[in-house]
């Protein structure tokens, strides 16, 4: 049975062994976006021993890549992105603290080990939903790689983010349980 969390982003680390593929979570607190060319400039750093822009240990970065703000909003339209892209990246990042990420759709089997050995978790945001996810978002700040526009990273406040964990750090996958359960049916 799926349980609903409210949980803020800096209790996420403790309540990551208590999460299982299939459970709500509104997630509360500050998350940085990143997308392809982002995580392509992170490894790129992370290569030639530099420290990255932001502090991801414990952090959850959001595939996304806002579009500019409207006026009296803090951000536009702000749906996740395919998680796929990223799977290159992410077990580096997970190995060196990333608590958590969010997207859309499944990642892969080094992506999966990486969360479970690191006690962290992949959440999936309702995709073609980001007038639904720029409504949690509070404030949005640029914080690295400003000429990337779009897809610059960003420092985003949201409040009861609406997300699903996919996968969990015990192993947990709703990808697989989902299709072995219509299997069954």
């Amino acid at each position: 049975m799926a349980e609903v969390y409210e949980i803020n982003v800096s209790d996420l680390r403790g309540f990551c062994p208590k999460l299982r593929a299939g459970d709500k979570v509104l997630l509360s607190g500050y998350v940085y976006t990143a997308r392809d060319a982002a995580h392509k400039r992170f490894d790129a750093m992370l290569d030639r021993g530099e420290k990255l822009p932001v502090d991801i240990e414990n952090a959850v970065i959001y595939y996304a890549g806002p579009t500019p703000a409207p006026e009296g909003k803090p951000i536009g339209s702000c749906g996740p992105t395919t998680s796929g892209r990223m799977d290159k990246f992410a077990p580096r990042l997970l190995d060196l603290g990333l608590c958590a990420m969010i997207g859309k759709g499944e990642r892969n089997d080094e992506v999966r080990a990486a969360v479970s050995r690191n006690g962290a978790v992949y959440f999936c945001a309702v995709g073609g939903a980001g007038a639904l996810a720029a409504s949690c978002v509070k404030s949005c700040e640029i914080v690295a790689f400003e000429d990337l526009g779009c897809e610059s990273v960003k420092r985003l406040l949201v409040e009861k983010f609406p997300v699903t964990v996919a996968n969990d750090c015990c192993g947990g996958d709703i990808f697989s349980e989902g299709r072995l359960a219509y299997a069954e049916d």
